[in-house]
């Protein structure tokens, strides 16, 4: 049986669509997807994201475990109130799943996706040496977006501290944790919080005018931004330097030894045969994940795609031979229609920025 959120009672009374996601009941729209969508570009919007998983690690051990693990270098983090995207791969070079980092006054916080909730615990505590203490925590989580989403977030809480917050910051106070941080292209916090205080915030938020947002346009919203989704554009089969993350990467120093490494190094002598890339297309039709692309170079798949309601026309993030460029085709019911391949992202702050 489905999970359900502190927030699903309120959803149901604002006349959400409820559907399945990763094991959780959640609102996949109010009303219409495309408003929604353009509320979050021109506006305010809020998402219900409880169904994440929260982790919390301590002990003597955590920064030298997470360093291991996460291919990304937790020790970036230079001080409390940072935090950092970052890709948890196998021994073969293969995404586990994306996360973020966030350094804490004492140990680290880890948010990870709903669908790979058991896989990542599993590995945290198959990987954890005896100083290292892992414990998921039961939390619940909103994330404010759009151009008026700081504004909003401030007149709601009377928090006016998070107008210092630079992208990837965060602070904590009174048990929340806000996080300059989110999945759409746009500015606005992610708000980490006990669950009996999450339904007081939702009603705050409503008050001043933001709008709850489903499922829906948040996959609209994160495509428009280039934003990989875990088990389409990326997941345990597919290495970050073929999913447009190999700037998640670090390197340096060369006597790090984290999880993957030595695989993504092999893979990079051998040279890299495939990236994952952007399409658009301005005739008819809908781009969808699994669409065979044909290019001049060889052929590849589209893993995800949709209609673009900032743009009017379809976009997509497709898996294609290193050397593609320019124009090529896209298979549609047996009929070949002609793409464009661009560097994503394709929207930021609500205007085309893809090359």
């Amino acid at each position: 049986m489905s999970r359900q959120t502190p927030l699903h009672a309120a959803h149901v009374q604002a006349g959400a669509r409820m559907v399945d996601f990763a094991g959780w009941q959640m609102p996949l729209n109010y009303g219409s997807q495309i408003s929604e969508h353009h509320v979050v570009r021109r506006s305010a919007g809020m998402f219900d994201v409880s169904h994440m998983t929260v982790i919390d690690l301590s002990g003597t051990g955590s920064c030298e475990f997470l360093r291991h693990v996460v291919a990304n270098d937790v020790a970036k983090l230079d001080r409390e109130g940072e935090a950092l995207y970052g890709t948890l791969l196998n021994d073969e070079g293969g995404v586990i799943d994306d996360l973020i980092v966030y350094r804490r006054s004492e140990g680290y916080r880890v948010v990870a996706n709903a669908s790979t909730r058991e896989q990542v615990l599993d590995w945290f505590e198959n990987c954890a040496p005896a100083d290292v203490v892992v414990e998921e925590r039961d939390l619940a989580m909103i994330a404010v977006q759009g151009p008026e989403a700081m504004a909003s977030f401030q007149a709601a809480t009377h928090i006016d501290s998070i107008g210092a917050l630079l992208p990837f910051g965060f602070l904590e106070q009174d048990n929340w944790m806000i996080a300059r941080t989110g999945y759409t292209g746009e500015d606005g916090v992610e708000v980490i919080l006990p669950t009996l205080e999450v339904l007081s915030l939702w009603k705050r938020l409503l008050d001043v005018g933001v709008q709850p947002i489903g499922l829906a346009a948040r996959d609209t919203l994160r495509l428009e931004a280039g934003l990989n989704l875990y088990g389409q554009d990326m997941d345990t089969s597919t290495s970050p330097l073929v999913s447009n993350l190999a700037w998640t990467i670090t390197w340096k120093p060369d006597s790090r030894e984290f999880i993957g490494r030595r695989a993504l190094a092999a893979l990079r002598t051998a040279g890299i045969e495939q990236k994952l890339t952007g399409l658009i297309m301005a005739a008819r039709g809908v781009l969808r994940r699994g669409q065979r692309v044909l290019t001049r170079f060889g052929d590849g798949s589209i893993t995800s795609g949709i209609f673009s309601p900032t743009l009017g026309y379809s976009i997509a993030l497709a898996r294609l031979p290193s050397s593609a460029t320019g124009d090529c085709q896209v298979e549609i019911r047996g009929k070949l229609l002609p793409v464009r391949i661009v560097k994503p992202p394709f929207v930021r702050r609500g205007q085309p920025v893809f090359e």
